[in-house]
């Protein structure tokens, strides 16, 4: 923690990434929707917060990541950074922001990085995606890439489901890390993967690996800040460890709120101005 608030100054940059993968120190990465988590999990060390497109099914309550725009993208992403001081901050590309054209993707990733003060931008699939984070680096946008389970692709994928569970799968993710890596991307989270999957796709590539429900082998590590914190409690995957069970304490602080107020001992003399 020292080390970290000691140079208030000193941001994490994507080259720092890829130095701490060579040099085996692990990354931590998290989600953040607005200022004031953005501020408490910069506070806490992290090295990447994202901005995920996961804000919509989290904070918008939709079914799935697709409904995410570019304008709630840029709107969460401005916010979050002006929490954010010291980690790398990354915002996703959401759904059919990138996958239209290249110039569309270079339009929307470029405006989401002149409005939010962002690092870099996110985006999911394989090789197929290659000519596109090309084109994005060659734009000056690092990219990070997203392999395994990709949420925008929910529904082509048959729901939540765990991918490269078999060698020809497990080899075909190891062929989309190092198309994603030769295209310029400077890291990927690999996510909903066998934990031998995950370390082989590691192993096979230079840049960093963050995985999410992909193993112990990747060199760093994301959790949905939500979901750690026991904010989001319908959602129990394997790979989910909570770190906090905020649902239960919100829930208890509201309800003894509710039963001050109505007992008429809130507000009491330490919370009542004198005249």
């Amino acid at each position: 923690m020292a080390d970290y608030l000691g140079d208030a100054q000193k941001r994490v940059t994507t080259l720092e990434l890829v130095k701490m993968k060579r040099e085996g120190r692990k990354i931590v990465m998290i989600t953040a929707y607005d200022a004031l988590f953005g501020a408490l999990v910069d506070q806490a060390g992290v090295d990447v917060v994202l901005v995920g497109d996961s804000v919509a099914p989290v904070i918008a309550g939709e079914e799935t990541t697709l409904a995410a725009t570019v304008e709630q993208m840029i709107y969460h992403g401005r916010i979050v950074r002006r929490g954010v001081k010291h980690a790398l901050l990354v915002v996703d590309l959401p759904f059919l922001s990138y996958q239209v054209s290249i110039p569309d993707a270079i339009a929307n990733a470029g405006r989401i990085m002149k409005e939010t003060g962002a690092a870099a931008v996110k985006l999911e699939g394989g090789a197929v995606w290659a000519p596109t984070i090309r084109a994005l680096v060659n734009a000056g946008i690092p990219v990070m890439g997203h392999l395994g389970f990709t949420p925008q692709s929910v529904h082509q994928l048959g729901g939540f489901r765990i991918q490269g569970k078999h060698a020809d799968g497990a080899s075909r993710l190891v062929e989309d890390a190092r198309a994603l890596e030769e295209a310029g991307a400077f890291s990927m989270v690999l996510e909903l993967m066998p934990g031998s999957a995950g370390a082989a796709v590691t192993k096979a590539v230079s840049i960093p690996t963050i995985g999410i429900g992909a193993g112990p082998e990747c060199d760093g590590q994301v959790l949905v800040l939500h979901d750690m914190l026991g904010l989001n409690e319908g959602f129990t995957p394997k790979f989910l460890k909570r770190y906090g069970e905020l649902g239960q304490a919100a829930r208890a602080a509201v309800s003894r709120f509710g039963d001050e107020v109505r007992a008429g001992s809130y507000p009491g003399p330490d919370h009542t101005h004198q005249g």
